[in-house]
């Protein structure tokens, strides 16, 4: 029986449409929902082209409609967050415990919490001169970006780089790694 991921998104969904197309021929693992919070999403777009259902579900419903939330993941063994902006309600948590997957753009601990997403990273790494950047995919908790670990993935970055130049770079890496990682995890093939 196929493991079922649930992708949640918010933007444009080049993490999304990585996912879809890294387990289309693996029968494994079935893809049978894409949420997004935003019904403008470009996520929902791409989803919609490689044939994965995708439906909304607004922040506020998020929050205060739980049974319709459940209700759309039912089924579904792990919930993937692939640039999935509003924080995680309780309630969820504690029905995947440890099943829900984050990708973060930088190298936690550092730059992660309240208000570090997209852009506000990179900008902020620039601005601390770090010397590299990276991801790092973690489980989902309560607390924001503070999940255990699963994987980081570092990229060097030089003193000339713009935000811009470091958003590439960790563009680079979850494209390479995000879907081997969520496939590792769901499959229990991680040592």
């Amino acid at each position: 029986m196929a493991v079922k991921l649930a992708i949640f998104v918010t933007g444009g969904g080049t993490n999304c449409e990585n996912i879809i197309k890294y387990f289309q021929d693996k029968p494994e693992v079935e893809i049978p929902i894409v949420v997004s919070s935003r019904s403008d999403a470009f996520a929902i777009t791409r989803a919609e082209r490689l044939g994965i259902p995708t439906t909304v579900i607004t922040r506020q419903q998020l929050n205060d409609e739980p049974e319709l939330v459940i209700s759309t993941v039912k089924g579904c063994d792990y919930i993937i967050l692939a640039g999935f902006l509003p924080k995680v309600p309780a309630y969820l948590i504690d029905l995947y415990p440890n099943r829900i997957i984050n990708i973060h753009p930088a190298l936690l601990p550092k730059f992660g919490g309240k208000g570090m997403w997209g852009h506000h990273v990179h900008e902020a790494v620039k601005a601390a001169g770090e010397t590299e950047s990276g991801i790092t995919i973690h489980f989902v908790n309560p607390e924001l970006d503070e999940g255990e670990h699963i994987a980081q993935f570092s990229t060097p970055l030089s003193p000339d780089d713009t935000p811009d130049d470091i958003a590439d770079k960790v563009h680079v890496l979850e494209m390479a790694h995000f879907p081997q990682v969520i496939e590792k995890v769901v499959l229990d093939l991680r040592n």
